[in-house]
């Protein structure tokens, strides 16, 4: 029975983090969309919106990785997940610093 609810978890855990990482991928390619619209219209405010949308998309990503590791068997793994992690963190802190500089630079 316990194995059974085990599998159960692992299987809602692993649609969980297919559907952080599919939302983060989606974001993404409506951004970039969105952002390749804005250079052909000379959006002066594309820098912002591509830097927003990224933001937004890393943070679906970095959901999903946080979910995964829930399910982590090893040691190993759990060690490729932190760096992971802590990568895309890192990538975010930078891109919310770029936001706060181009809203600045705006204003």
């Amino acid at each position: 029975m316990l194995a059974y609810i085990e599998d159960i978890f692992q299987v809602v855990v692993q649609w969980g983090i297919l559907l952080m990482e599919c939302v983060g991928v989606i974001i993404l390619l409506y951004t970039t969309f969105k952002s390749i619209i804005g250079c052909l219209t000379k959006d002066p405010h594309v820098r912002l919106t591509l830097a927003k949308g990224i933001a937004l998309a890393l943070e679906f990503k970095l959901g999903g990785e946080v979910l995964r590791t829930v399910i982590v068997r090893e040691w190993s793994e759990l060690a490729i997940l932190g760096a992971i992690i802590a990568l895309r963190g890192a990538l975010t802190l930078l891109i919310h610093w770029e936001i706060k500089t181009e809203e600045a630079n705006l204003n």
